[in-house]
């Protein structure tokens, strides 16, 4: 039923679907049954996957059913202003870099901020973004992910390193995904696995034939 409540929630049209990359879901699963093996977010019903190798004008954004495989929602998601313009070309862990983070994080608590309801997402891999909460890179709608504008613009608006979604749809995201559920942000030309605690779970998974799939309970 978890996919008809989220469809129930987000009250805006969808934008055109695009497909999730198979080799970015492969990785996605891979490492979250790493971190599931390892003890971490055992009761995950879901994986938020961020592929920031698309450009800001692209829905790339995807919350996956771990049990089914399906993709609940599909959306645009904003990166940090120093991150890159269209694309982004770098990412950081540092306090006040204004950077996105990469690799994988465990959702949190809600709570009311200056940019309303906003979810808290605690970063899993060390010195790549296990600083997220204390640089409060959290989940949030903005006005400012707003793709007509971003046509004219040549980009989405930025933000200060948080993964800021869609105003109409956000708060209907955060419900979903709020409270022990993996968000994984990937960049196909940004290695962090060797920085990460599954880093040698995720390269022996790597030998599994392509068609196999180990997907995390």
């Amino acid at each position: 039923m978890i996919h008809l409540m989220a469809f129930a929630l987000l009250a805006a049209p969808a934008p055109k679907a695009v497909t999730l990359d198979a080799n970015v879901r492969r990785a996605a699963l891979d490492v979250v049954s790493c971190a599931q093996a390892s003890g971490v977010g055992k009761t995950a019903r879901t994986v938020t996957i961020i592929d920031y190798g698309r450009t800001s004008l692209e829905p790339r954004l995807w919350v996956v059913d771990l049990k089914t495989g399906a993709a609940l929602v599909q959306d645009y998601v904003a990166h940090g202003r120093n991150s890159g313009d269209n694309r982004t070309t770098s990412f950081s862990n540092a306090m006040n870099s204004r950077q996105s983070s990469l690799g994988l994080f465990v959702t949190a608590e809600t709570y009311i901020g200056s940019n309303g309801y906003s979810l808290r997402m605690d970063g899993l891999v060390p010195g790549v973004n296990d600083a997220a909460r204390d640089r409060a890179i959290v989940m949030h709608g903005a006005a400012y992910v707003d793709p007509n504008a971003g046509a004219k613009q040549g980009r989405l608006g930025r933000s200060w390193g948080c993964p800021a979604l869609r105003s109409a749809v956000a708060d209907g995201v955060i419900d979903l995904i709020k409270g022990g559920n993996f968000v994984f942000a990937w960049h196909p030309d940004k290695d962090w696995v060797g920085a990460s605690p599954y880093g040698k779970c995720v390269v022996a998974m790597k030998d599994r034939p392509a068609g196999v799939s180990r997907t995390a309970r």
